[in-house]
Parts: structure tokens; C-alpha cells; sequence
């Protein structure tokens, strides 16, 4: 059987950062924050050559090892088969290790690249696979069905297999991130957390958690006691002790505060009236940048020269 044919043309994905968790809605609600890694893939004669600017471009490999290279290998094996070279360009904004779904991003630009170079990947690789893929990739569906559909999701697993579906977060809503200068590995946070949990405890963040619905998506007046946690936040605490402290302070001022995924970083769900204010409130230490909430998730933005089509006659192919 022959292998899959891809095109000439490079690919451009953007992929924007997430917040896991949100609170009580552990490993299943998530965010799009507008912040984004933009990647330029093109399919090459042969090798492998990587190129990376900004966050991570210090330390990230430039070979097979990395994750987004290793997305890349993973959806063309599912696509039919390898090219033959691969050229990427990475421009990376979203802080690594800071519980912003840095790895998220990766994953989820590698597979949408892969599919997106592969002449009828869409065919062989629809939205619902996707999410699979890319779920089984990273381990837990809450960044990546997030970083995939943008705005505000809920994620779970059917049968073993990935589900999500989005909402429309209130556009009342202005996310502020507080990022530390140090990360924490998402290996530590979660090692932290206790095997079982008080039944009392589990029932709160169930309420709190259907609460969070209503809130992010039409009353932002209620997200304070919506974003309330009893189930992971403060056993992270020694991995994080500043962050959770700087919860616990926006929460006593009324600012509805969590860790954003594993942490470090605080995430603050505030209004346009507040925002810059929130924004000062974190002191030494701390980046704050007032974001928008992303509503496009992960885009494909082909570099094809004008007239040129996306697979059907006339666009150059290689094999």
C-alpha cells in the first residue's frame, strides 16, 4: 500500500496557552488564554532540522526528543506513514513548567501540523481523533481539549476514550496570570496529592464545580465561591507555598483566584474594571500579564502562495 502523499507548502499552527483545573474542575475544565506558540512545519527531502526561539530555546533538544517532534512521528504513523525530512520553526510564548499547558501546546501543534502537511489528513484524522491522540499523548484531556477548541471546556473520558465539549466563557471575564520566576515539574505537584479524599470535601468541588458553569459562562458574579477547591490546591502547597499563598490573598480581597494547572502560576478571573488593579496586587517576584480568553483554540494557517489551493489540483505534493 503506498504511503501518504504531503504537501510542498509549509504549515503554520498557533496554539494558545491553557489553565487546567480552574479550581474544583480537576483534570476535566479548562481555558484558552491568548497567549500563543506559533510553529512553521515543512516537509524536507530528508533529516530533521529545528529551529526555536523564545521560551525553552535555551534548553528544549533539537532532534527526535522533542515532544512536539515526537506529536509530529505519532499522527503520521496514523496518517499512513514518515516523511522523509521534517523542517520545524518553533516561536514559543507560553512559559514552560508554569501550569500554562506549555506541553499541551506542543502536543497538540505536532499533531495538527501533521495532519495538516499530509494530503487528506483531515479525512484520516477527524476533530473527535484528534482529541484521542492527543489526550493519550499527554496523559489527561483538560489542556489539550482546551488548547484544541478554545474558550472554556469540559473534558472526560467515555469508555476509556476522550470526550469534550466547549462553552462560550462570558466575555465579561479578564483572565490575569501571576507567573514565578522558578517552575514546578507537574510530576511533583501531582505526586503530592493523597490517594483518597474526605467524602465531604469530594461533594463540595462537585457543587462548586457545576457552579463554575454558570458562572464563567453567564454570571462572572459568582466566581469567587465557584472557584472554591478542597481537592488539590493546598495539598500542592509544599511544591508551591508562594502561589497558594497568593491565592489565599486575592481570595481574602474578593479576587476569585487559583493555581492554574499544576502551578505554579496563579490565575485570577477578574473584569475589565479590575484588571489592572488585580494585576498589581501579586508584588516582587511575580509576572503579571492581563490576558484575553482565546475562542479560536489550535489554527492552521497554511503558507501557501496566493491561488493555491489545500490538496486539490495543482498544489505540489511529495512523497
Amino acid at each position: 500500500m503506498a504511503g501518504p502523499a504531503f504537501r510542498a507548502a509549509a504549515v503554520r499552527v498557533r496554539v494558545p496557552a491553557t489553565s487546567a483545573n480552574l479550581g474544583p474542575g480537576f483534570d476535566a475544565l479548562g481555558l484558552s488564554l491568548g497567549l500563543y506558540d506559533d510553529v512553521v512545519v515543512r516537509v524536507a527531502d530528508s533529516g530533521l532540522h529545528i529551529d526555536i526561539a523564545g521560551e525553552g530555546a535555551d534548553n528544549l533538544p533539537r532532534d527526535e526528543n522533542h515532544l512536539l517532534v515526537r506529536s509530529l512521528r505519532t499522527a503520521f504513523d496514523l496518517l499512513g506513514g514518515q516523511p522523509r525530512g521534517l523542517e520545524v520553526v518553533c516561536a514559543n510564548r507560553i512559559p514552560h513548567g508554569r501550569g500554562l499547558g506549555s506541553s499541551s501546546a506542543a502536543i497538540c501543534a505536532g499533531i495538527l501540523a501533521a495532519r495538516a502537511v499530509t494530503i487528506g489528513g483531515d479525512a484520516r484524522l477527524d476533530e473527535t481523533a484528534l482529541l484521542e491522540l492527543a489526550t493519550e499523548i499527554e496523559g489527561h484531556p483538560d489542556n489539550v481539549a482546551a488548547c484544541l477548541l478554545g474558550g472554556f471546556t469540559l473534558a472526560w473520558s467515555d469508555g476509556g476514550a476522550a470526550r469534550a465539549i466547549r462553552m462560550e466563557p462570558s466575555a465579561a471575564v479578564v483572565p490575569v496570570v501571576f507567573v514565578p520566576e522558578k517552575p514546578v515539574l507537574t510530576e511533583t505537584a501531582r505526586g503530592l496529592l493523597p490517594r483518597t479524599v474526605p467524602h465531604v470535601d469530594a461533594a463540595a468541588n462537585a457543587g462548586r464545580s457545576a457552579l463554575l458553569v454558570e458562572a464563567l459562562t453567564r454570571r462572572p458574579e459568582l466566581l469567587l465561591p465557584a472557584t472554591e477547591d478542597r481537592l488539590h490546591q493546598e495539598y500542592r502547597a509544599p511544591a508551591m507555598p508562594q502561589s497558594v499563598d497568593l491565592v489565599n490573598r486575592l481570595r481574602a480581597d474578593g479576587v476569585p483566584a487559583v493555581v492554574s494547572g499544576a502551578g505554579p502560576t496563579v490565575l485570577a478571573l477578574t473584569d475589565e474594571s479590575a484588571a489592572d488593579k488585580v494585576a498589581r496586587l501579586a508584588g516582587e517576584g511575580w509576572a503579571a500579564n492581563r490576558l484575553t480568553i482565546d475562542t479560536a483554540g489550535a489554527s492552521v494557517l497554511p503558507l501557501a502562495p496566493a491561488g493555491a489551493g489545500s490538496g486539490g489540483a495543482g498544489e505540489p505534493a511529495v512523497r
